[in-house]
């Protein structure tokens, strides 16, 4: 597997949406998007119809030693102008700026371990950046299509050089 990211700097990002708190195991992704989905036409401020799925780790030593049952906060969002005036039950997160590595994905839902497993374990070693501590997101725009083998989206990585 040979992935090239391009190298971007994000400028901060608004979100609002949903959030909770899971594991690999006990993994609540699909529930979050299932209460998420009927509500995001309640917002009205929004930037884009792109979908925003991001996981918040509670440190980096989440990668050191990797464990499946560790949590961490998942969120299903959209990007929006301004975080006032929030519909009730819906909770904003900001993405400070920096520097990501966003890969091009095309496959299944099913398929995306993989793909972040090469990221992390092939092509971050061999790069000369390592992870920051930001979120990390997948950005699901006009081209997504929920675990069709033609979907595509973009997985942003929050890195800086190493030092």
């Amino acid at each position: 597997m040979s992935i090239k990211p391009a190298i971007q700097i994000l400028d901060e990002k608004k979100l609002l949406g949903m959030r909770v708190q899971m594991n690999f195991i006990g993994n609540r992704t699909q529930e979050l998007w299932q209460k998420f989905m009927p509500r995001k036409n309640e917002i009205e401020n929004k930037v884009s119809e792109e979908l925003y799925s991001v996981e918040v780790y509670p440190s980096l030593s989440y990668f050191d030693q990797f464990n499946p049952a560790t949590n961490f906060e998942k969120w299903a969002a959209v990007p929006v102008s301004t975080i006032d005036n929030s519909p009730t039950g819906l909770e904003s997160l900001i993405i400070p700026a920096g520097l990501y590595a966003v890969f091009s994905f095309k496959g299944r839902d099913s398929e995306a371990p993989a793909m972040y497993q090469h990221i992390l374990g092939n092509w971050l070693p061999n790069s000369k950046y390592q992870l920051d501590n930001r979120p990390h997101f997948a950005v699901m725009g006009e081209k997504y299509k929920n675990n069709d083998p033609d979907s595509e989206e973009e997985f942003w990585i929050p890195i800086k050089p190493k030092v």
